[in-house]
């Protein structure tokens, strides 16, 4: 188990060094970082509730660079997101999840308001330290999407709201694999560069 979360900790500060590398070679790729944290909550059949508090630092790329050259120009952010996280799983027993999300933004209004609501999708990783009887791995998939806003109180300074919605499981590589859903809400501080 140490060997894995090792593993998964190496994967999670490699996308932060590839990031910050990509940021280098093209000052404009790397927009900002958020850093988030909340409360997460999902179902199990057997144990009380799942739930844990979630810490988790998103590097935030731009891609208009890229959908300028399709053509696709919009006022709003477009955005590819790294994001690294930590769970603190409170209940049913006491437990982490570490893992890392790669998450697409899109804003649903131009960058320029103070006010700016999103929505994403994603997919990633996750180890879980908790065993249940709806996953026979501790290593799994995620899959969610959220929706949320920014609200910047300075030019550079926002406090984003979010919720988002998790599917967990294994891809099939072992059975049983019933999946676990959690719902997020999640509150933080997001910095433009």
């Amino acid at each position: 188990m140490k060997k894995l979360f090792m593993v998964i900790m190496v994967v999670a500060l490699g996308c932060i060094a590839f990031g910050s590398s990509w940021a280098e070679e093209d000052s404009g790729n790397l927009q900002g970082i958020e850093f988030l944290s909340g409360y997460s909550q999902g179902d199990l059949k057997e144990k009380q509730d799942y739930r844990f508090i979630n810490l988790a630092v998103a590097l935030d790329f731009n891609l208009k660079r890229l959908t300028k050259k399709i053509g696709f120009n919009p006022p709003s952010l477009v955005q590819f997101q790294i994001e690294p996280f930590l769970g603190f799983v409170f209940q049913p027993e006491k437990n982490i999840e570490v893992g890392t999300s790669f998450l697409f933004k899109f804003g649903l209004v131009p960058e320029t308001w103070k006010l700016q609501p999103y929505i994403k999708l994603g997919t990633g990783m996750v180890f879980m330290s908790q065993h249940t009887i709806e996953q026979s791995t501790q290593f799994n998939f995620i899959s969610g999407c959220g929706a949320g806003f920014h609200y910047f109180f300075k030019e550079d300074n926002a406090i984003t709201i979010e919720y988002r919605f998790r599917h967990l499981s294994n891809a099939s590589i072992k059975d049983p694999n019933n999946g676990i859903n959690t719902y997020s809400c999640l509150f933080g501080i997001t910095r433009l560069f």
